[in-house]
C-alpha cells in the first residue's frame, strides 16, 4: 500500500492545475524530449531525481491503478482514465499528446469531484 503521506485530494489538484497551466509543454531546453505525464510533476514522488529514490509502490495514485499493472515500470500509465479503459501508456503509443491531456483532465476533474463528495457524505454523517 502507498507509503506518501501526502493527501491524494491535494495531489490530484496539484496535478489538474499543472496541466492546465501548461505544465506538460515542451521545455525550451529541450523541445525535442517529450514530457511524461504524472512523472514530469511534482505528483511523481521522485520527480528531480536522476533515479529512482522511491518505488512506485509508495505512490498515493498506485490506488488508482489495476492490480496487474502495479508492479510496472510505469504504474500511473496504466490508470484507467475512461469508461472505454484508455490509459497513458495506451495513448502515449497513438503520439496525440492533447487527447492525452484532455483524458487525463477529465479523469482528473472526475476523481477530484468523487473525493470531495465522498468527503462532504462522509461529513455530514458524522454530524448527524
Amino acid at each position: 500500500m502507498a507509503k506518501d503521506d501526502r493527501d491524494v485530494l491535494e495531489i490530484l489538484q496539484e496535478e489538474l492545475d499543472f496541466i492546465e497551466k501548461g505544465g506538460y509543454g515542451r521545455s525550451v531546453r529541450t523541445p525535442w524530449l517529450p514530457k511524461s505525464i504524472f512523472q514530469d510533476s511534482l505528483s511523481c514522488l521522485n520527480y528531480g531525481y536522476p533515479y529512482r529514490a522511491h518505488p512506485c509502490s509508495e505512490c498515493r495514485l498506485l490506488d488508482f491503478v489495476a492490480p496487474e499493472h502495479r508492479s510496472d515500470a510505469v504504474p500511473c500509465h496504466h490508470i484507467p482514465l475512461d469508461k472505454a479503459g484508455a490509459t497513458i501508456e495506451e495513448l502515449e503509443s497513438e503520439d496525440n499528446e492533447l487527447r492525452m491531456q484532455g483524458l487525463v483532465r477529465e479523469w482528473l476533474r472526475t476523481q477530484i469531484n468523487q473525493i470531495q463528495t465522498e468527503c462532504t457524505n462522509t461529513f455530514w454523517q458524522k454530524v448527524d
